[in-house]
């Protein structure tokens, strides 16, 4: 077996290769072009695409002709239309929105409370924990809120989890080591939640329709200026389909107990 780490392997020719087993991380198959093969943004003919799990932001993808995206998002929100509250247009629209990543997610808490405290640290096909998600979005909320919005150049705790393909940057956060307890977890992420809680009570059209100052210090995000409804809309997204991916690891941690 060979390992390819740190390596420039753009242009290669892989032909008459097994890559079955393979583990693929912080590669870039942008642009690839795939034959008898199985991917993402490429071009996939001649394959077969069976019993295949696919998590993914979609968009412009063409199964046999057809555009799939518009119609994997009609059924997601036909299976959840709650969904829909998550793209809002208006102060109100986020307000409501934020009612609904509270409620959702005061019952997943509930839904880890019922597992033993040791399981929650426990990542399920090398997904995150359930701790660790509860980290990472307080992560994301200090820096879509708390850095872009509010413009603390370095609001982090040391508990915030940023994604793990992201480069090390001064200042920012990344102990994979560290076990809190779900109560010290969810200590930092209330005090996160209340933050969006309290700004989206305050939303005005005109802040909503704003752009962000740029923060004078590096960083993630980038010290740039960001449409303040996009800040937004990431960190609903974040709310959500953390929650989702959390509730799925749940379930199956349950069913292995």
């Amino acid at each position: 077996m060979n390992d390819f780490i740190d390596k420039d392997l753009s242009d290669s020719q892989f032909r008459d290769v097994d890559l079955s087993g393979a583990s693929f991380r912080s590669v870039n198959l942008a642009d690839a072009r795939f034959h008898a093969a199985n991917l993402y943004r490429a071009v996939i003919r001649g394959t077969c695409l069976i019993d295949v799990q696919i998590d993914a932001e979609i968009e412009n993808l063409t199964i046999n002709g057809v555009d799939v995206g518009p119609l994997i998002e009609a059924e997601r929100d036909r299976q959840d239309p709650e969904r829909i509250l998550m793209r809002p247009s208006d102060p109100a629209g986020f307000g409501t929105a934020w009612d609904v990543v509270e409620r959702r997610w005061d019952e997943t808490v509930e839904h880890a409370r019922a597992l033993p405290p040791e399981q929650l640290h426990v990542s399920v096909d090398g997904e995150w924990s359930f701790i660790e998600t509860l980290r990472h979005l307080a992560f994301a909320t200090d820096s879509w809120i708390r850095r872009a919005i509010h413009r603390d150049p370095t609001p982090w705790h040391p508990l915030d989890l940023p994604w793990d393909e992201m480069p090390d940057m001064p200042g920012v956060p990344r102990d994979r080591s560290v076990r809190p307890s779900l109560d010290e977890a969810l200590e930092l992420r209330r005090d996160r939640m209340a933050s969006v809680r309290a700004f989206v009570d305050q939303l005005t059209d005109a802040e909503l329709n704003s752009t962000t100052e740029p923060v004078d210090a590096p960083g993630w995000p980038d010290p740039i200026g960001y449409p303040v409804r996009e800040c937004l809309l990431i960190v609903l997204n974040e709310e959500w389909e953390h929650r989702r991916f959390a509730e799925r690891d749940l379930t199956i941690l349950e069913s292995h107990a």
